[in-house]
């Protein structure tokens, strides 16, 4: 979110875009990843890393390549340079999401041309932790930087013994941007719960066929994942490499499929694709009168329904439990270190610094219009009192600030992303888009995410 009110360039928007992608692997093409890791298994000493080895490698010149498709950070990287002058890092654009994975996978499995240092998102860490891709950075000091990271935040770049794979670097945290005029003209108040929400839904329907209270896209499985997410859902949890426990049809799942294949049939929420020319323009022309979304939204849609400047405005999802306020998480990545870098110590640094060093974090915040990942910017008063007229002068950075908070920390994401995207895709979405059973979909969707799982070599464990 920028701290003015000008619209941000099509670099920023590009990058919103893509956190819509799922950040898609095949479990099978990355375990044939693994035959190019082993030339790194020196670097994982368990062993803690000494403030003398440190100091002694940070004046070492050094070079580092590190892949990212983040706008324009060549400005943080020249505040990591400055600090340390004897290292310099070769940034390289390989791809946005799973084109860059895909360049990463060749990489690793050849041997040679990885990378350093790496952009990853969230929900990618599982796919290249499995292949034993990336190096656990504990031994290089990461554990004293937890503190100064959102809790939740922390839990996603985290093993199950403790270990640290990358360094977040910013975050999607779920909310709903609403329009007040389309709100005020049909009296509805801004839904606190669920249930609230699906009444407003029918109400506005009713009263302008034209016009729906939201939007939930039948091909975007990461707007869904946010919301099992938010409603306490555990559909994938790990406890070891072989192992994995699938519940996308348990009760929490069902309910989430009743809800919103229930408001589908009733035809008073759109189905249709996000992101796309059509969706595009309903946004503009006011078909929509919330968009269920993340912290990077509010960017996004300012550069994106400038028809419709001053009419909206931000607030928490509607909740399940008013009492417990809860929210999920869509977007948002970190830096990780490849495991067969030759420069362990230096690339952990920079992996560190690039995402808190005070200056390259708030760098991130006002040059890319990232949302934070680090309490002390969620606490910034220059970012969180910013007050763009898009949204009617309100402090929207503080309204997902205050989301931030509420986010669960034990959301774990599976080593097959791409799987369970396309095969939700192809069950769940289709529902949606079909107006047909959404909690029977959910049944099929759990069963040929087993069936591929237990393909994979895993013991899978389900509802």
């Amino acid at each position: 979110m920028p701290r003015n009110t000008s619209v941000p360039s099509t670099s920023a928007l590009s990058r919103r875009l893509f956190l819509t992608a799922t950040g898609a692997l095949s479990l099978g093409a990355a375990l044939t990843a693994c035959g190019g890791s082993d030339s790194g298994s020196s670097a994982a000493s368990a062993k803690p890393v000494s403030q003398a080895d440190i100091d002694k490698a940070m004046k070492t010149p050094t070079q580092l390549t590190f892949w990212t498709w983040v706008p324009n950070i060549a400005k943080e990287v020249a505040l990591f340079e400055k600090k340390y002058p004897a290292i310099k890092v070769k940034v390289v654009n390989a791809g946005q999401g799973t084109p860059q994975y895909t360049k990463l996978r060749t990489a690793l499995k050849a041997g040679s041309g990885a990378p350093d240092m790496v952009q990853i998102e969230y929900q990618a860490i599982p796919t290249f932790t499995i292949t034993d891709s990336l190096l656990d950075l504990r031994p290089y000091g990461a554990s004293a930087l937890k503190s100064a990271f959102v809790d939740w935040t922390w839990g996603q770049v985290s093993g199950p013994k403790g270990e640290v794979w990358a360094i977040p670097q910013d975050t999607g945290p779920m909310g709903m941007l609403y329009r007040q005029d389309i709100f005020d003209k049909h009296g509805i108040e801004v839904p606190r719960t669920w249930d609230e929400f699906a009444a407003a839904a029918r109400k506005l329907h009713k009263a302008d066929p034209d016009v729906y209270l939201t939007n939930l896209a039948a091909n975007q499985v990461a707007a869904w994942h946010g919301l099992l997410w938010q409603a306490g859902a555990e559909p994938y949890v790990t406890a070891d490499r072989s192992d994995i426990t699938i519940r996308v049809d348990d009760a929490v799942s069902k309910k989430l499929g009743a809800y919103w294949g229930g408001l589908a049939k009733e035809g008073v929420i759109g189905v249709e694709p996000d992101f796309t020319d059509s969706w595009y323009a309903a946004l503009n022309k006011g078909k929509y009168a919330t968009w269920i979304t993340a912290a990077w939204g509010p960017v996004f849609l300012s550069g994106s329904a400038k028809a419709t400047a001053g009419k909206w405005r931000a607030a928490p999802l509607p909740q399940w439990d008013a009492a417990k306020p809860s929210s999920g998480n869509w977007g948002g990545s970190t830096t990780a270190v490849i495991r067969s870098t030759k420069n362990p110590i230096v690339a952990a640094e920079f992996a560190k610094f690039l995402n808190s060093d005070p200056a390259s974090a708030k760098m991130f915040a006002t040059e890319q219009f990232f949302f934070p990942a680090t309490r002390s910017l969620l606490t910034d008063q220059s970012f969180v009192s910013d007050a763009p007229s898009f949204y009617g002068g309100q402090k929207v950075n503080q309204v997902f600030a205050d989301i931030s908070t509420t986010v669960n920390s034990s959301f774990q994401w599976p080593p097959f992303l791409d799987q369970a995207a396309t095969d939700w895709t192809e069950t769940v979405g289709k529902s949606l888009a079909d107006h047909t059973d959404t909690v029977r979909a959910l049944g099929t969707w759990q069963s040929r995410l087993t069936t591929y799982a237990k393909n994979q070599g895993f013991t899978v464990r389900g509802s």
